[in-house]
Parts: structure tokens; sequence; C-alpha cells
């Protein structure tokens, strides 16, 4: 197993780890001895698994207020106790960004289980989620942006986050009885998308509401969806648009949704991603909702139904 892990970091990977400047790095490196990195044949730079650790735990201290001369003048190991101790107290969701990273970078499960455990103790999964699982979850697209991570990695990491969301989702459908069967959540994402972490927990949220869902997931072609329609009146379409469709055809992918799931109809479609910046808003649909994140597409659902229910 051991062989299989990244042991070897180029300074380029520890600035795009920690947000540490790769100068900076040098420049403690040189007047505080805090890194021995070793050198290629070609004499270039590599860092060791443990000096990632070592800079991330830095990073850690330096955002919390201590400068990086008091750092320098800790033992090896006091500087890990100090992160642990800064963490219990106030900034627990840095340092479990940094533990997740660690995590990923040696396909450590248990060390991922361990630090989304000691988040369970005194947090919600929602808050979870929200303090400590999305900022990770944009680190892992900078990283990837920069070819930091392979997608052994980011799969890796993506399947482990995704264990936990659908092991929360299977507890609220246990714990709720569904409360509303006046509307039905039809959860998918488009043909060739598969980012789905972020709609699996918009299907975790809207459960442990007690709202009916409907998980389709990754891939779903739009003669699927027409389908529901012959079953379900009054269906609300959720869709995240994160790499798909193209730019060059989404305006008629939109088109042919509201031609087949919306146009006389009491169903609506609402979205969000990063691809739906494409959408030529002036064209569609007044049943169609964009939202620029999760929460605030949460809130206006939630906000939706807290009216349904005061009609009733």
């Amino acid at each position: 197993m051991i062989n299989n892990i990244k042991t070897k970091f180029s300074i380029k990977d520890l600035e795009n780890l920690s947000g540490i400047k790769a100068h900076t790095i040098r420049i403690w490196e040189k007047r505080y001895s805090l890194f021995h990195p070793n050198r290629s044949d070609t004499n270039i730079r590599n860092y060791s698994l443990k000096s990632l650790q070592k800079i991330l735990n830095i990073s850690f201290l330096n955002n919390n207020g201590y400068k990086i001369s008091k750092i320098a003048n800790l033992k090896e190991e006091e500087i890990p106790e100090l992160v642990k101790e800064i963490s219990e107290n106030k900034n627990r969701s840095s340092k479990a960004i940094n533990d997740f990273k660690m995590s990923m970078f040696s396909f450590d499960q248990p060390l991922f289980d361990t630090t989304f455990n000691n988040l369970k103790s005194d947090y919600s999964f929602k808050e979870i989620f929200y303090s400590s699982i999305i900022p990770f979850l944009n680190d892992i697209g900078l990283l990837w942006q920069t070819d930091t991570i392979t997608p052994a990695h980011e799969h890796f990491i993506v399947e482990l986050i995704k264990q936990k969301i659908l092991i929360n989702t299977e507890k609220a459908l246990s714990y709720n009885i569904e409360k509303n069967h006046n509307k039905t959540y039809v959860l998918f994402l488009p043909d060739n998308e598969v980012h789905e972490l972020g709609l699996l927990f918009l299907n975790y949220e809207l459960t442990n509401k007690g709202l009916h869902t409907i998980y389709l997931g990754q891939s779903v072609p739009i003669d699927s969806l027409e389908y529901l329609t012959d079953f379900y009146n009054n269906i609300t379409f959720i869709s995240c648009f994160t790499v798909k469709p193209d730019p060059e055809n989404i305006d008629d992918y939109m088109a042919e949704l509201s031609n087949k799931l919306l146009d006389d109809t009491d169903n609506n479609l609402y979205l969000y991603g990063r691809r739906t910046q494409d959408i030529n808003t002036d064209k569609i649909s007044n049943k169609i909702l964009i939202k620029d994140s999760i929460q605030s597409l949460i809130e206006n659902i939630y906000l939706t139904n807290e009216k349904i229910v005061e009609t009733i």
C-alpha cells in the first residue's frame, strides 16, 4: 500500500495545499531551517509527506496569529500538539480540512473517519458539511486545476464523503415521516455530468425535512425525466450544472427541458452550479429558478414549503 502513496511533493504542491507562497516557504526554509527537502539528480527540491503535514500545521498556526519566528522555536513534536489544542478550542474546521487533505494524499480512510467523527461529536452533519466539507471540496477544485492531485486522490475522497451523505440520508429516512405529499422533488444530473456530491447533500436535506424526493443521480436523459410526469403532478426538478451541458448546447438543452417538463404543467425547475452562468436568462421560462449555491437553493425550498403548509 505504501508504495502507491504519493510521497514526494514539489514546492508548488506545498504552496497549493497550504496557501503559503513558494517564495515564503523558501525564505522560512533558509532562515529557520523548518524544512529539509531532498534533491533530485538534477538538483530539484522535493518534499516528503511529513513536510506536507508540517507546512499544513504551520499554515494553521500562522492563520491563528502565531508568528513564524515563534513557530520556528517550537520543538518538532510541539507543533502538532499546539495545532490540536487550538483546534479543540476554536478553529476545528480549519484543522479538519487539513486532516482531510492528509487523508486524501495518503489514501488513509481511518484518518478521514476519525476527523469526521471528531467533528460529529460537537456539530450536526449539516454544520459539518457547510463549515468543513464544502470548503474542502472547493480546495479540491483548485488542487485539480493546478495538477496537484490525481483522479485517484479525488475519487478516493469523494467516495468517502458520499458514504457519509448516504448514511445520514438513510438515518433521515428512518427518523422522518414524509410530511408533504403535495410536491415531489426529482433530483438529477444532465447527460455526462457526474459531480453529484452537492445533489446528494440536497437530497439529504430535503429528506431530513420530511419532503418527498426521487433521487435519480448522474447523467439522466430528459426522456427519462419526462416519464415521471405521467406519475406525479407538481414536480420540482432539481439539478446541478458543474461541467455539463457545454456552453454551446446549454440554451438548446434548457429549451428542451422547458418543452418536455414544464410547459402546460405545475412543474418547476431549480438549478445551481457554475455552468448555469452560461444560460441566457432572457430566454428561459419563469418556471426556472437559478441560485448561486446549494444553501440559497435549500433556503428557497424551505420558504416555499412553509408557505404551502400555511395555505393547507
